[in-house]
């Protein structure tokens, strides 16, 4: 290896006094920060160069946010644009030619059948408040108060779409979870009747037909479902077409408005524009953020227009007006759409699972290998356990948490998520090339060899 310039070592101090006064100043509950202390200060594409020259394959993409990867110039030239033209910044929620371009290009990007008399509304930046307000929107127009929500969901960190999400250990600290009803998604390894595969969704479907139409069910008519068509956060567990079709189906028969949270499988990112898309249901909301905003913070929910029963000041925030988000938005969904970059998503990911499915057969701590797109996750498990009913053996965490850092050792960057956090996520931006797929893959397979490996485990 090359000898560290003098220029590399001070600029090495630099970072490691960055990183400890992030740890002096900021809260406990940071999360990357602590997966990946690094400084970053410069990014390209899928690139990211830390302050000590050392250069990672960035797998993360801002958790789904950076659909071109860092810095594109279609979306640079965007921002300057918007810079140049002396355009406010911020205008509260008021028409300006960026919004008016954005929402053009919004719903040209929609599916035709929910794009046609549709409403937007631009919420808080964050994809939790939109999560917020598409619930507000159907309990105003329902005049119901509960919702029904799914086993390994992830909606946000604010109250109501807490209330929403699965994982118990955000919610522990917090009193009282809100009027929601949890069903069970179908999640073919750890399939939640024992089952898997067909028959598991299969399953999945008549309990919530069933429960729902039980008078001592326990469950009070809903103001909405909420699902995502692939659950991140959760694992990326794909939810099968056919079980989504009957979700659509359940809920429309019994009048209960269906929203599905495409924050994070939006804008390409399951091979498709949007996630909804793969099965054909048209949802009757759509919560949409992260990359809709060309890496910049935007939120919004698109809606059937006869759920529009706000009054002025229903939901409201500061920021919605983003004009620069706005502007990279609309450059960043026209560039995905003229460049077949959610086909591209699509061929790409097929051949990184198929040769991820590959390294499982030898590398046994390899579980499963799932997702859509270039929305994939690695299972990782305890290979000497018992297997269960449907072949799935113990989650390992540690093993996952070593793999993350061997993986940073090896220049890629890639987080943890699902049951236990022992699944790993890959995130690559659409624009990945076949190399870098090629490199990431030889670089997590490098990973997971010496992290499970007979030296480790001595």
């Amino acid at each position: 290896m090359p000898t560290p310039s003098p220029a590399a070592g001070s600029a090495a101090t630099q970072a490691a006094a960055v990183l400890r006064r992030q740890r002096v100043r900021e809260s406990a509950a940071r999360t990357y920060a602590r997966s990946f202390p690094i400084v970053p200060v410069r990014a390209n594409g899928m690139t990211v160069e830390g302050a000590d020259g050392r250069r990672y394959l960035d797998c993360l993409s801002g958790a789904g946010t950076l659909a071109l990867g860092h810095n594109h110039p279609v979306v640079l030239e965007a921002i300057r644009r918007t810079l140049d033209s002396g355009a406010p910044l911020h205008l509260l929620d008021l028409a300006t030619a960026e919004k008016d371009d954005f929402t053009t290009a919004l719903f040209e990007s929609l599916p035709p059948a929910f794009a046609d008399g549709a409403r937007v509304h631009f919420c808080g930046p964050a994809g939790t408040d939109a999560v917020e307000a598409a619930l507000k929107l159907m309990q105003t127009a329902t005049g119901r108060s509960g919702a029904l929500a799914f086993t390994g969901a992830y909606h946000g960190m604010t109250a109501g779409a807490l209330a929403l999400t699965g994982n118990v250990a955000v919610k522990e600290p917090l009193p009282g979870g809100g009027e929601v009803v949890r069903l069970p998604y179908p999640y073919g390894y750890r399939c939640p009747f024992g089952v898997g595969g067909q028959a598991g969704a299969e399953l999945s479907a008549t309990y919530v037909e069933r429960l729902l139409d039980d008078p001592s069910g326990g469950v009070v008519p809903p103001a909405a479902m909420v699902l995502e068509a692939v659950q991140g956060e959760g694992g990326v567990v794909p939810a099968p077409d056919d079980w989504l079709r009957a979700m659509r189906r359940i809920t429309a028969e019994r009048r209960i408005p269906l929203i599905v949270d495409e924050v994070q499988t939006g804008v390409g990112r399951t091979g498709a524009m949007w996630a909804v898309e793969h099965s054909g249901i048209v949802p009757d909301a759509m919560v949409l953020s992260k990359a809709i905003g060309g890496s910049l913070p935007l939120a919004v929910v698109v809606y059937r227009e006869e759920y529009d029963g706000w009054r002025p000041g229903a939901h409201t925030g500061t920021f919605r007006g983003n004009t620069l988000a706005m502007a990279a938005g609309a450059a960043t969904l026209r560039y995905v759409a003229a460049n077949g970059l959610a086909e591209r998503a699509a061929a790409v990911g097929a051949r990184m699972t198929e040769r991820l499915r590959a390294l499982a057969g030898e590398l046994p701590v390899i579980g499963d290998v799932r997702g859509r797109g270039l929305m994939i996750g690695v299972e990782l498990v305890d290979p000497a356990a018992e297997p269960d009913a449907c072949g799935a053996r113990p989650a390992a965490p540690e093993l996952a948490v070593r793999v993350r850092e061997a993986c940073l050792e090896r220049g890629l960057i890639v987080e943890l998520g699902g049951r236990h956090d022992a699944v790993l996520r890959l995130l690559p931006p659409l624009t990945v090339t076949d190399e870098q797929a090629a490199a990431v893959l030889d670089r997590l397979a490098d990973a997971v060899a010496a992290a499970s490996g007979p030296a480790v485990s001595a």
